[in-house]
């Protein structure tokens, strides 16, 4: 498995400058950004947003096409509470592997089931690919979409599967985040022990230092 750094490099940053890694925050703001991508799945999305509505606070959900026609319920759900809706596919593609056509036929296929279950909403603007893979012309395709690319500033590597370490996926957020970071959680079955372990603390750990949570409008 290659190496994936809990906080994105600066260098990657400057590589891709029109990628959203973070948001701009005053110096007077404490303000980060929760996401969380792959779903709505039952039981682990339902989890993510008690916790949120414990806090009263916000965040991103970058969601799975084909999931949200699984569970409309608790996608609305997530609507009902406020909370940002981003595109992550409709099947979960990486964009290395797939032919240009075939990729964006599937993130306009998510687009129709987001403005399917939810038609009062705005026309959805956020896209995270899945891995955070992207090749140049996709990203120019999806630009001239109106989409605004997601990436991230820090992971907490929820889908890493028993580390010796039970405070690794606590410690790749809290030693990591700064203000206006945009946090990457998943809301996934592959995630879920760990998401359900790491969640409350981590919303426990930046109220206490009066940190804003938002989620991600444009």
């Amino acid at each position: 498995m290659r190496f994936i750094p809990a906080k994105t490099p600066k260098l990657l940053k400057l590589l891709f400058p029109r990628y959203i890694w973070s948001l701009p925050a005053s110096k007077s703001e404490k303000v980060i950004y929760l996401t969380f991508d792959d779903g709505p799945i039952p039981g682990v999305t339902e989890f993510v947003l008690n916790q949120l509505k414990l806090y009263d606070v916000q965040a991103t959900f970058f969601c799975i096409g084909d999931n949200i026609k699984k569970h409309p319920d608790i996608f609305k759900e997530i609507i009902q509470n406020n909370h940002s809706i981003g595109n992550h596919t409709y099947h979960h593609l990486k964009a290395w592997k797939t032919d240009f056509k075939t990729y964006l036929d599937n993130i306009k296929k998510c687009q129709e089931e987001i403005q399917l279950h939810a038609p009062k909403l705005p026309q959805c603007k956020l896209f995270r690919p899945p891995y955070g893979h992207l090749s140049y012309s996709k990203f120019t395709a999806l630009r001239k979409m109106g989409f605004k690319i997601i990436l991230w500033d820090v992971l907490a590597k929820d889908w890493i599967q028993d580390h010796p370490d039970e405070n690794y996926y606590y410690k790749n957020v809290v030693n990591n985040a700064t203000n206006g970071s945009i946090i990457v959680f998943h809301d996934s079955l592959k995630a879920e022990k760990n998401l359900k372990k790491t969640l409350p603390k981590i919303l426990e750990y930046f109220t206490k230092r009066d940190y804003e949570f938002r989620r991600i409008t444009f």
